[in-house]
């Protein structure tokens, strides 16, 4: 009987982060409690930093549970980020998304 093999911690949340739907945003701990990792938000960041070139996970949906862009504001990432989720409108102001209205689920 072939066994079939379990998702990595990785590959578990990177499946999450799929699910985020365009238009809206998750927090570091609501992707590693769905995911299954409890309270291992720190984690997520770095899964997300291992993604293969080319992937279509949308890593940029990934955000601080206050709202705020982790990455330094004015670095190449940041502005990436930023124009990714305001293209999706998704309002950033300040380096923040108002989570009450943007947060998935």
């Amino acid at each position: 009987m072939e066994h079939l093999e379990e998702p990595n911690k990785d590959q578990k949340i990177w499946q999450v982060v799929m699910a985020i739907p365009a238009g809206k945003v998750a927090s570091y701990g609501q992707v590693a409690q769905m995911a299954g990792l409890g309270r291992q938000a720190r984690y997520i960041g770095r899964a997300l930093g291992k993604l293969p070139e080319g992937h279509a996970v949308p890593w940029y949906r990934v955000i601080r549970s206050n709202g705020q862009i982790a990455f330094p504001e004015g670095s190449e990432i940041y502005r990436e980020q930023v124009s990714r989720l305001e293209a999706e409108g998704v309002e950033v102001v300040n380096s923040r998304v108002a989570m009450r209205r943007f947060r998935w689920q």
